[in-house]
């Protein structure tokens, strides 16, 4: 709106009156998000990934590993979701001329793969990416080994925690800059990590003489983490922005339990002539703090003469159970689950909804199986295992020409969506190879499988019969139904 300045100068100068309201014009916002009149003021604003890691990460990482060790849907959650991603394991086939001789390799030394000793290969893809969605990354050290160990492959992987990385480490340091304890060279590229001798919070063993950090070549650790912004060097956890939401529903739930301890215990008001309780008289008095002492259960008791009891009966608060289950989809959604996955209630679901979400929930695993697990932590160790079988001579040349099984899909509803892959093979919409890699199959391997069981029930005379009886079985389905 002009003001008396503005028709002022309107009046001497129409042209310069229009530019004064165009200008004024442009200091309106058109995005009512950027309105700062309601007083949000973002922490850090144009801070980079790191600045707010080295902030706000290790805080994180603290309390997304108190809530996954005492918040049961968290820590379901967090199951659940690895489940999903890893499952038994992503298993590599190698496509190369010494296809077999990886395979085999792979094979028996996949029980060997721990450093620990505990786990095999499989159980390590789920450790490390299980840590690393809990605290926000994860490292795998790879270990060389010799030929002597008796590894049918001579390297191992051990997984850890992020608190070996020396985060303080920050600077130029050996000619390196180093940023939280990972050092750059001139291109920006990782050269290589400081390290701690053991974990820093581990109380159990002695510390070491230095008690400082080493530095690691980066050919000898694989940083796995989920990037999110461009530049970013470190990750954060899974649960970050919903371990608000988590801390206000616990309180809440402590409160509702207060509340119903409250609710569940008889209070009594006297007035009138309460000095003559003091005497004894009609009950026992001021017993543990209590003027009228232990009320029996179905009993009667004579209170002194003008005294007045009033019991007090607190009424139950509704919308509990609603306000609960309403946080706690706020809660999935943030974390990136299904609210059944994360709580075991499908109370509240169909059929139909229950499937449009888990449709949602696949393709947003299979991106990050396809776009973040497979080329940041499966690959990595993948081509570690395959430089250690060359140096050691065990197959002719390195062959990183690799396909990865990713764990298999159930369906919904099977005899639909069976019939629905049919439907799309037979209309040439999609191939059978195709199909058998939606259900987490190799193709190659299906078909040499399916090869050696027609020529075994061939060999054994059982193929015609087998024909003959799936011939029968489809005139029976396909006969009409009697009356």
């Amino acid at each position: 709106m002009a003001n008396i300045i503005d028709r002022i100068v309107g009046f001497v100068s129409p042209a310069a009156g229009l530019r004064r309201h165009s200008a004024r014009q442009l200091l309106q916002r058109a995005y009512e998000g950027a309105n700062q009149s309601d007083g949000w003021r973002p922490r850090r604003p144009g801070a980079s990934a790191n600045t707010d890691h080295a902030g706000d990460a290790r805080t994180l990482r603290t309390r997304a590993r108190a809530l996954s060790q005492n918040v049961p849907y968290i820590a379901r959650g967090l199951a659940s979701h690895t489940a999903n991603i890893i499952g038994t394991g992503i298993i590599p086939k190698w496509l190369g001329p010494e296809a077999k001789v990886y395979a085999e390799l792979w094979k028996v030394w996949g029980a060997q793969a721990d450093a620990d000793g505990v786990l095999d290969i499989y159980g390590l893809e789920d450790l490390a990416h299980l840590t690393a969605q809990r605290d926000g990354e994860a490292l795998v050290r790879i270990r060389q080994r010799r030929k002597e160990d008796g590894l049918a492959v001579p390297v191992q992987f051990q997984v850890l925690e992020i608190d070996w990385l020396d985060d303080s480490r920050n600077g130029r340091i050996d000619g390196f800059d180093v940023i939280q304890g990972k050092a750059y060279d001139a291109l920006g590229r990782v050269v290589g990590y400081y390290l701690f001798d053991q974990h820093p919070g581990d109380m159990v063993l002695p510390r070491s003489r230095s008690g400082g950090s080493h530095f690691v070549p980066a050919s000898s650790i694989i940083h796995y983490f989920a990037k999110e912004r461009p530049g970013q060097g470190r990750g954060f956890p899974r649960i970050a922005p919903a371990i608000p939401r988590v801390r206000d529903l616990s309180l809440y739930e402590d409160a509702e339990i207060n509340r119903k301890n409250l609710e569940s215990r008889l209070g009594v008001l006297a007035s009138g002539d309460v000095n003559a309780l003091a005497d004894g008289e009609g009950t026992k008095v001021q017993e543990g703090g209590r003027m009228l002492g232990d009320l029996p259960s179905g009993g009667l008791m004579q209170v002194p003469t003008g005294s007045n009891l009033t019991v007090v009966e607190p009424k139950a608060v509704p919308g509990y159970v609603d306000y609960v289950r309403q946080a706690l989809h706020l809660i999935a959604a943030g974390c990136g689950w299904t609210y059944e996955m994360m709580t075991g209630d499908v109370s509240q679901v169909n059929f139909s909804s229950a499937r449009i979400r888990r449709l949602d929930y696949k393709r947003e695993a299979e991106r990050e199986q396809w776009l973040h697990v497979i080329p940041c932590l499966i690959t990595p160790m993948v081509r570690a295992f395959v430089d250690a079988a060359e140096l050691a001579g065990l197959v002719d040349k390195a062959d990183y020409n690799v396909r990865y099984a990713t764990p298999k899909w159930e369906y919904t509803n099977p005899r639909d969506d069976v019939k629905s892959d049919l439907e799309e093979i037979a209309g040439g919409l999609s191939t059978f190879s195709e199909k058998l890699r939606q259900r987490g199959y190799d193709p190659e391997e299906v078909v040499q499988e399916m090869k050696e069981d027609v020529d075994r029930l061939r060999k054994a005379g059982l193929l015609d019969i087998l024909f003959m009886m799936m011939k029968v079985k489809g005139a029976t389905d396909s006969s009409p139904q009697q009356p």
